[in-house]
């Protein structure tokens, strides 16, 4: 199965990619990552730091696989609101989850600020709208949730928004503390600085397959050598085996388009990320470069269509849906595509220790905060590798 179809944008914005061999003879760590995209490049690059043997490998080149297919929304907001966990896991837990992707963003922040490329990262608030008058209550219940919790979040009313973005919408929740990246140009620069590191190895074109567990180390081969490790991580996002292990996920498809740069944003305020209550929801940033980033139009089937001309039908309807924002916009789509995704049932990822595997983990972040909950999930996984727990590994943890 392909990730992706279509002509996808962030490819274009990378020169000069680093490359890495293929591994070819037999080699001995104490972890080994499988999987160069978010989770793969955030964990690789906190272990780097510390003076852990790690190596990093992927069947593909490094960034190439849902990273390259990300739209570069951060936000610790989630698809399924506060006050709706709080009704499913408690109130507790729910404050809990929600902090753990605060931190996430704040750990983002600070990662882009160390790195020495230019990952495109701008600080950015976001705009939480009701789509009809029927989802009004849900937005002030959440305001009102986020706010006893001490997150940064402001109520709108109809006129604000007006005000300040020129469309008419019902109600609204802004959240700070929020960012826009370039998701491809992170991935790669987060291993090209860990691949500096002496105890850090990255190979290319590299699957590898679990043989079995002996002595302490997992074993597992590639075409041409074996690898021995203390500890596995399995960071594969969405072609990850562990959708074979009865994880409660499902597997949709959704669209992108990336527009013509912009000459203004005026009627636009701070150029914030924008999306609704509304299910599939449709959801739009800016870029570096002035384009418009907008996707939605959700599917309950994994593939996206190949066929241009029906990725270019949809298309049309979110450019549509583009200029029911801002209608002043001379607009087209230079880059479509339809892509895969994966989500939990419950709306959390699944990160942690196998329970039936000893020294064998998962960093998968299923939803539509994946780079947050890898943010997140990184550092629980390196803290289950260097201390033995981590405080909130409960919350998301694989037999839940």
């Amino acid at each position: 199965m392909s990730l992706y179809h279509g002509s996808l944008y962030w490819p274009t914005t990378i020169k000069d990619k680093p490359k890495y061999p293929k591994l070819n003879k037999d080699r001995s760590c104490e972890v080994l990552i499988i999987g160069a995209g978010m989770s793969g490049a955030l964990l690789t690059y906190k272990l780097a730091k510390e003076s852990l043997d790690v190596i990093l490998v992927d069947k593909d080149r490094v960034g190439n696989g849902s990273s390259s297919a990300n739209t570069g929304l951060l936000q610790y907001s989630n698809d399924k609101m506060l006050h709706s966990f709080a009704e499913t896991i408690g109130v507790k837990d729910a404050v809990r989850f929600y902090r753990l992707c605060f931190n996430g963003m704040e750990e983002l922040k600070r990662i882009a600020e160390t790195l020495q490329d230019d990952i495109q990262f701008e600080n950015r608030q976001s705009l939480y709208y009701a789509s009809t008058s029927a989802d009004i209550l849900a937005i002030k219940k959440e305001y009102d949730m986020l706010k006893k919790y001490d997150f940064p979040i402001e109520f709108l009313d109809e006129d604000k928004i007006y005000q300040s973005y020129g469309f008419k919408k019902h109600a609204a929740i802004r959240t700070s503390n929020d960012a826009e990246v370039n998701p491809q140009k992170l991935v790669i620069s987060l291993i090209k600085e860990a691949s500096q590191y002496s105890n850090v190895q990255v190979f290319e074109k590299t699957e590898v397959q679990k043989l079995y567990y002996q002595d302490g180390y997992w074993l597992f081969k590639s075409e041409d050598a074996i690898i021995r490790a203390k500890h596995v991580v399995y960071a594969t996002g969405y072609e990850s085996d562990a959708i074979t292990m009865n994880m409660a996920t499902k597997l949709n498809r959704t669209y992108v388009i990336v527009t013509n740069p912009v000459s203004s944003f005026q009627q636009w305020e701070d150029r914030c990320l924008i999306w609704e209550t509304k299910r599939p929801y449709f959801y739009m940033r800016t870029t570096y470069d002035g384009r418009i980033v907008a996707g939605g139009l959700d599917e309950e089937m994994m593939e996206a269509p190949k066929d241009p001309k029906i990725l270019n039908g949809y298309a049309n309807n979110l450019l549509t849906r583009i200029k029911e924002h801002f209608p002043q916009f001379q607009l087209q789509a230079d880059y479509v595509y339809g892509a895969t995704f994966g989500e939990s049932v419950d709306g959390i990822p699944f990160i942690g220790e196998d329970p039936k595997q000893k020294n064998l983990y998962y960093c998968l972040g299923f939803g539509g905060n994946g780079t947050v909950y890898s943010a997140f999930g990184s550092t629980i996984i390196k803290e289950l590798i260097t201390k033995g727990e981590h405080p909130d590994a409960d919350l998301v943890r694989l037999d839940r």
